[in-house]
């Protein structure tokens, strides 16, 4: 059964190298390739033929904290960046409008670990670009996930990744790195999970901090075939270490991190 993590292996060269040096901040590097990923596929106007053109230019707006941690790995941040929206590129499809670039800039009115994407188009790396179709600046929380302008939410604290929980899939461990991860049999879940038994968008888990502590919780999405906690179907709960989670014909093991 192949289970494919969209963060562990779609983006797989955006999460090697230098993203490793930086993941102190609180604006994960594998998030900002995460919203690239999105922001290409919310632009992607239809050429005709089965193309599409996206965006190539990413300029990443980040708070003064954030961009000072990670500016020492700028250039190297960028070159993994590019290369994990080419991969994505390739794998949709997309014909970008000239050559990738992404940019790491400091916004303005952004607190730490909520970031901006300006996705713009350009057909030579280095020029001023023009701004594309419907391209407003569009906040992201820090999982990446676009927000409305007003209220702009504070992420999850999360100083070390090493302390965030995750979950034993077969032997393979996948981070909960976000405030809310999706699982589901859907490309577009967080994490894709290839089982028929399981429903496209089948159940989130949620991170969120009581105090200094994380607190996990899991919620069925309607799924057909429910989501099942220690072996008693669930609508919503709240999930302990070592909790056994079953969706579709699929295992998994909560572990809550480092404590």
């Amino acid at each position: 059964m192949g289970i494919i993590n969209r963060v562990e292996h779609g983006l797989a060269k955006a999460v090697h190298g230098a993203f490793a040096k930086a993941f102190k901040s609180e604006v994960q590097p594998v998030e900002i390739a995460s919203a690239i990923r999105r922001a290409m596929d919310d632009r992607a106007a239809l050429l005709g033929h089965g193309r599409a053109m996206v965006p190539n230019l990413y300029t990443i707006e980040l708070s003064q904290t954030d961009y000072e941690r990670l500016g020492d790995y700028e250039d190297d941040l960028s070159d993994d960046l590019v290369a994990a929206a080419q991969e994505h590129a390739d794998s949709q499809g997309y014909q970008p409008g000239g050559p990738l670039e992404v940019q790491l800039v400091e916004g303005e009115g952004l607190e730490t670990g909520v970031f901006r994407v300006r996705p713009a188009t350009a057909k030579q790396a280095g020029r001023e670009p023009a701004a594309s179709a419907g391209a407003a600046p569009r906040p992201h929380t820090s999982n990446g996930t676009a927000i409305d302008e007003a209220p702009v939410h504070r992420p999850t604290p999360r100083s070390n990744p090493s302390a965030r929980p995750w979950l034993d899939i077969g032997g393979d461990r996948y981070p909960l790195l976000g405030s809310l991860t999706t699982i589901g049999r859907d490309e577009t879940a967080d994490i894709v999970i290839d089982d028929p038994g399981v429903s496209r968008r089948h159940s989130e888990i949620r991170v969120t901090t009581d105090g200094p502590h994380l607190v996990t919780s899991i919620r069925d999405l309607n799924s057909t075939n429910g989501t099942f906690v220690n072996g008693e179907r669930i609508s919503a709960q709240r999930l302990q270490d070592g909790d056994r989670l079953t969706i579709g014909r699929t295992s998994a093991t909560f572990r809550a991190g480092r404590r």
